[in-house]
């Protein structure tokens, strides 16, 4: 995503209108050219490649439409950034330090460290040391001196499309309140959006039901006791799953602060289906966690004619939907849905169990980790409505199947 300072957008009215580039041909000359610099990069330096930028950037006015692309370009999913260096950096500066304070300096002084230095580290080492070895590595660390070791290349449209949809993301930063109604959908959707939704911790209220779809209100940054940048960037990465969904709508009231005059300034921005942004998120995201993942692998290893199948239900509870991991099919008919409660935090453990009370489900089993600490979120084990497999590291196939086998 992009940074505060390289959003732009503009009022109509109290609307906000985030900046969009178009697909075309100027605007992908751009784009390549700035990947184009990148490729040529490779094996230089982030502060050698920051210089180069600032020479296309130049003098122009689409200077920060430039600046914004290259800074998508210099994240995770495109480029990596390391620290080469034949000796560890940190503990070359403290020697070099401690030997340089022994003597005046000076361009000789210097060099005399260098070889006092490598020196010993040659005789430290059992390897040959050279004076060029250390000055590679003193500051070898530092971002300027990391070193571009690779770089995957979008094509400029998706670069654009990246861009288009950070600007918008830009938006939720100072949102105090999102609603978004997601209208009747295929259900795999909405379970892709309900997980993402948990996946960042966003305080979402949720009402209604697959059949007549849901509509989900979500508090922004703006609206906590202190105003949370981070909880505004996970409203942020949120919009990118939204876009999985075929049917939907959002409205947003968000509070910006004016440029010139730094008061607060309220506007609205609204966003549907039809919005022309494109996600980079993939369709479905396998597990939300080892421990699920591990159970899965154990399962399919496991001799039984229970099937295994992954987060097929929603159920409708108020001012939410649960969503269970798994549903163990038997083939004569029988099925019963499976939660594994493995995370420790109080606040979650209450909103799980008060879940699975309002269910009201008589199919459930929740497979509960032994070093949750129960009574500290106030949850007896005795008033849980589900039955309960237990579980200390790992959760084993054979304790849900020795319940399965009792049922």
């Amino acid at each position: 995503m992009l940074p505060t300072d390289l959003l732009i957008h503009r009022y109509s009215g109290e609307e906000i209108v985030p900046k969009r580039l178009t697909i075309a041909a100027p605007n992908l000359a751009i784009a390549n050219d700035v990947i184009t610099l990148f490729q040529n990069a490779k094996a230089g330096t982030r502060g050698a490649l920051n210089q180069q930028l600032q020479a296309l950037e130049g003098e122009s006015t689409d200077y920060r439409i430039k600046r914004g692309l290259a800074h998508l370009l210099t994240s995770d999913t495109f480029s990596r950034f390391e620290t080469i260096s034949p000796l560890d950096p940190p503990m070359l500066r403290q020697r070099v330090f401690a030997l340089s304070a022994q003597r005046a300096g000076g361009s000789t002084a210097t060099q005399v460290t260098l070889e006092q230095l490598a020196a010993s580290l040659t005789q430290e080492l059992g390897q040959d040391i050279l004076p060029a070895h250390i000055q590679t590595g003193l500051y070898a660390d530092l971002t300027e001196n990391q070193i571009l070791t690779s770089f995957e290349a979008p094509t400029a449209e998706a670069l654009l499309h990246r861009y288009n949809l950070s600007q918008v993301q830009g938006i939720f930063y100072r949102a105090s309140h999102v609603t978004i109604n997601a209208h009747r959908n295929d259900p795999g959707e909405y379970k892709l959006l309900f997980r993402y939704l948990k996946l960042f911790r966003l305080m979402t209220y949720i009402e209604g039901d697959a059949d007549h779809g849901f509509t989900l209100t979500i508090d922004g940054p703006t609206s906590l006791f202190k105003p949370n940048t981070r909880y505004g960037l996970k409203l942020a990465m949120m919009l990118p799953a939204l876009l999985h969904v075929t049917k939907w709508s959002l409205s947003a009231t968000l509070q910006q602060r004016e440029t010139y005059s730094g008061e607060l300034r309220s506007g609205r921005f609204t966003l549907n289906a039809d919005c022309d942004l494109v996600t980079h998120y993939p369709p479905g995201k396998t597990y939300d966690s080892m421990l699920e993942a591990g159970f899965v692998d154990r399962w399919s290893k496991a001799k039984t004619e229970w099937q295994l199948e992954r987060e097929v239900d929603l159920i409708p509870i108020p001012g939410s939907v649960m969503i269970p991991d798994f549903r163990l099919v038997h083939p004569d008919g029988r099925t019963f849905l499976l939660e594994i409660v493995g995370y420790w935090r109080p606040d979650y453990l209450k909103k799980k169990f008060s879940q699975v009370r309002q269910s009201g489900r008589d199919d459930l089993i929740l497979a509960i980790s032994e070093r949750l600490n129960l009574e500290k979120a106030g949850v007896k084990s005795s008033d849980l409505s589900a039955r309960v497999v237990w579980f200390k590291d790992q959760l084993m196939p054979k304790a849900v199947l020795e319940l399965l086998a009792k049922l």
